[in-house]
């Protein structure tokens, strides 16, 4: 579960800016989290309560917004989802694709 160690790192990096930034306050941290990142959005809620404890952003609200995995396939120009395709084109069936969303873990938002 590799998500502890992101989860940690978001949090520090958030503290961090919040330091730099004169910030206090922060009501909620707005992630977004691609289907295709390999982060599981379920276990960075369920990590984010653990990780907080104790810190500035104990009573801060995690809000996490998935983002589609889609790509573009090659042979074709065909855009689709690569989750429900199974990285397979429902045009032309090549497996050939350039991924357009999905592969990011960003914090995009702090609601103050």
């Amino acid at each position: 579960m590799h998500e502890i160690g992101i989860v940690k790192g978001m949090v520090k990096t958030v503290a961090a800016f919040a330091r730099k930034n004169g910030i206090d306050g922060i009501e909620a941290i707005v992630l977004q989290i691609g289907e295709l990142s390999l982060v599981i959005p379920e276990y960075v809620a369920e990590l984010y309560p653990a990780v907080v404890k104790g810190t500035p952003l104990e009573n801060t609200r995690l809000e996490i917004e998935t983002v589609p995995g889609t790509a573009e396939c090659d042979a074709c120009d065909e855009i689709y989802s690569v989750i429900a395709c199974e990285g397979i084109c429902p045009n032309c069936g090549s497996s050939e694709k350039t991924v357009l969303s999905g592969m990011d873990f960003l914090i995009k938002a702090l609601r103050v």
